[in-house]
């Protein structure tokens, strides 16, 4: 819907999410990452005596977290492909067809004269 003046009108469902929301998402995906690997790491070295096979694996984990929670976190502000058009294109108006210009002049006649 084009305002005065020819503007553009954008959805806002296509808008970004904003700049501390997204930091703030990142921070709290990394954070949650690094608790992950902690605690896979002190579960490594509980049940190295323990059960050694669940000790190996917890133990890589704890070693290729970090790698994977810094990639998640500086995945940056990517647009979504999946996300509606932004841009609201101007309903067209259809023209008039000969009949109905007709009809409508016939309407809009004097008193008398249909």
């Amino acid at each position: 819907m084009p305002k005065r003046g020819g503007t553009e009108v954008f959805r806002i469902t296509g808008a970004r999410q904003g700049l501390a929301d997204d930091i703030r998402g990142r921070q709290r995906r990394y954070i949650i990452s690094m608790t992950v690997r902690t605690l896979s790491v002190i579960a490594a070295a509980v049940l190295w005596n323990v059960e050694r096979h669940v000790a190996i694996v917890a133990l890589a984990l704890g070693i290729l977290l970090p790698y994977i929670a810094v990639v998640i976190a500086n995945a940056g502000r990517e647009s979504a492909p999946s996300l509606p058009s932004t841009f609201v294109p101007a309903p067209v108006r259809p023209a008039l067809g000969a009949a109905e210009a007709a009809e409508d002049a016939g309407a809009e006649a004097p008193y008398g004269r249909n």
